[in-house]
């Protein structure tokens, strides 16, 4: 495989053995985020469960402190007060069967995060096919199936992010972007791994956090010492 220039001399910054402290490993991502435009820092956590059991499963939501620093587009499923609680709180777009006829009809996806209110999920049932494969399908456990459809709103706007695992039991998150600098990124990704650890289920057994590597969009994988974080 050939790599460009640029990623190749990223990559002689990192000692491809060595597992690095949370801290250092941010410092160097930042480093070697060399591209022309402002690069998003991603996390990818293999966890020692199995997610093939629902007793094992890892999933949930948390506010990043600093953000992610992408612009997040709204669409909330709403009627009557409910709706102009969203429209009201910013949301981009607010509808209901108009809006899954939007989606059937025109394959129309301009949106990042989904909010409905319960009574609204056996109307949005429908796009579960389409929904479900980008992780968009609004879900309790990530709050975004509620009543407080403003507070939603808000925390999607300001950064609220969803982990949840692969079917390789790995979780791909970002944590900001390469301007963030190491600071701003140490707090995102502390806020994000605390979460996790906390989330462990009690069927997990062994060794929890198998291996954490931080990267930025165009650079290599640094690895992060998992011993050290829960």
């Amino acid at each position: 495989m050939k790599f460009g220039k640029k990623y190749s001399d990223s990559a002689k910054l990192i000692d491809k053995k060595r597992l690095y402290d949370a801290d250092e490993a941010l410092d160097l991502v930042c480093q070697t985020s060399k591209a022309k435009f402002d690069e998003t820092i991603e996390i990818h956590v293999r966890l020692g469960v199995d997610s093939r059991h629902a007793d094992q499963q890892v999933r949930g939501a948390v506010v990043l402190p600093n953000g992610t620093g992408k612009t997040v587009r709204t669409l909330v499923f709403a009627r009557g007060d409910k709706a102009k609680d969203a429209e009201a709180a910013g949301a981009d777009y607010v509808g209901a069967e108009d809006m899954v006829e939007k989606i059937q009809k025109e394959n129309w996806f301009e949106f990042d995060v989904v909010i409905a209110t319960p009574d609204m999920m056996g109307v949005i049932g429908r796009l579960g096919k389409v929904l479900g494969p980008k992780g968009l399908m609004p879900n309790p456990k990530a709050g975004t199936v509620t009543m407080d459809v403003a507070r939603a709103v808000n925390e999607a706007k300001a950064g609220k992010i969803e982990y949840r695992l692969d079917k390789t039991n790995i979780i791909h998150c970002p944590i900001g972007k390469a301007s963030f600098g190491k600071e701003k990124l140490a707090e995102n990704f502390n806020t994000l791994m605390g979460a996790i650890v906390k989330a462990k289920p009690a069927a997990a057994k062994g060794q929890y956090i198998k291996s954490c590597v931080v990267a930025s969009t165009m650079g290599p994988g640094i690895r992060v010492n998992g011993a050290k974080l829960g």
